[in-house]
């Protein structure tokens, strides 16, 4: 019970639903490929915090582009019989959202990284391990723009 009178003393509150502009309310997203990860996880995170998603700009309030949506895997370090023990799965977008009449966030760009070992004998493992954490920098990257949409 002190500790719950000493977190609601200190302003610490729950971090709730997102919060969209009114301009949001109905917003169309321009993407060059609609299938990758990070529109699939995006649309569906939008359309949970009760944005309604359009087929077209023409009637939208508001346009969330993605300009760049990249992801890969980079060689780290080598052994000394230079085969792969450490690569680096990166995933990197550039988005903007504007809503017609004014840019609501400029063009950002946003990469981020995560790191795993390499073991030749764990093969089908490691392809796993791969997309795992592919998948938790997806979901990181939509948080992290939904919360920079959250602040407008």
């Amino acid at each position: 019970m002190l500790a719950c009178l000493a977190m609601a003393g200190c302003g610490y509150q729950l971090q709730g639903a997102l919060t969209t502009p009114p301009a949001m309310e109905r917003t169309f997203i321009a993407a060059a490929d609609r299938h990758t990860d990070f529109y699939r996880d995006f649309r569906a995170a939008l359309g949970r915090s009760g944005v309604t998603l359009v087929d077209s700009a023409s009637d939208a309030t508001a346009t969330f582009t993605i300009s760049f949506d990249q992801t890969g895997q980079r060689v780290l370090s080598v052994s000394a019989r230079n085969v792969p023990t450490e690569y680096e799965v990166y995933y990197t977008i550039e988005y903007a959202l504007d809503d017609g009449a004014r840019n609501l966030l400029e063009r950002q760009s946003l990469t981020l990284t995560r790191d795993y070992t390499y073991d030749s004998t764990l093969v089908l493992g490691k392809a796993q391990e791969e997309a795992l954490l592919r998948d938790a920098i997806v979901k990181d990257l939509v948080r992290i723009v939904l919360k920079q949409i959250s602040t407008l």
